[in-house]
């Protein structure tokens, strides 16, 4: 059955992610705004919900360099959990990090051994924002975080398909074939106030 079209606002869509989101929204026929300067205006509520209005959903994939990661992304959470509600928003999709999800064996995926280090400060933001989200967000607002299963492949060509599994660093999935999911989430809400990762296949 054809999903009902959707008017959905992406924010962060200068990324391959973002831009990856946006083409797949309107391949399937939903009616896209495209937010690519959004990293200050997605920390601040009021500007959420001005942006946010009239429509039915929210993908989120926003990264600021210039910002502490641990400040930074609870912010953005505390900011969509207010916003988005306050729009009428009530679906949103946000893309997460495959540091801060439990592994086959139950450790964090940046915590087994051999995993680099050098970026922890920027997973522990990410995994900080998704606990923000998760303690601000009301009922009104129905979220997921999505993030690849290990990494992204930006090299090789999508292969239509995906499936929900742990973490694996060895594990890789297109921008194409992740926006995929986000967008199936969008459509038909099956994940709800979690945080899963997805892997090509």
């Amino acid at each position: 059955m054809e999903a009902k079209s959707s008017r959905i606002i992406v924010f962060g869509s200068g990324g391959r992610v973002g831009r990856a989101a946006v083409a797949e929204a309107r391949r399937r026929g939903h009616e896209v705004t495209a937010a690519e300067r959004a990293d200050g205006e997605v920390t601040d509520p009021a500007a959420v919900a001005r942006l946010a209005a009239g429509h039915d959903a929210a993908i989120v994939a926003v990264y600021d360099p210039g910002a502490r990661p641990g400040e930074f992304f609870p912010a953005v959470a505390r900011a969509l959990a207010k916003g988005l509600p306050a729009a009428g928003v009530k679906r949103l999709v946000s893309v997460g990090l495959a540091s801060v999800l439990p592994t086959a064996s139950g450790d964090l995926l940046m915590d087994t051994p051999g995993y680099p280090q050098e970026w922890r400060e920027f997973y522990v933001g990410h995994g900080a924002g998704t606990e923000a989200l998760r303690a601000a967000a009301p009922e009104a607002l129905d979220w997921v975080v999505l993030s690849p299963a290990g990494d992204f492949d930006h090299e090789g060509g999508p292969s239509g398909g995906y499936a929900l599994a742990p973490a694996a660093a060895d594990s890789r999935i297109t921008p194409g074939d992740f926006a995929r999911a986000l967008l199936d989430e969008v459509e038909v809400l099956t994940l709800h106030r979690t945080h899963a990762g997805v892997s090509a296949v």
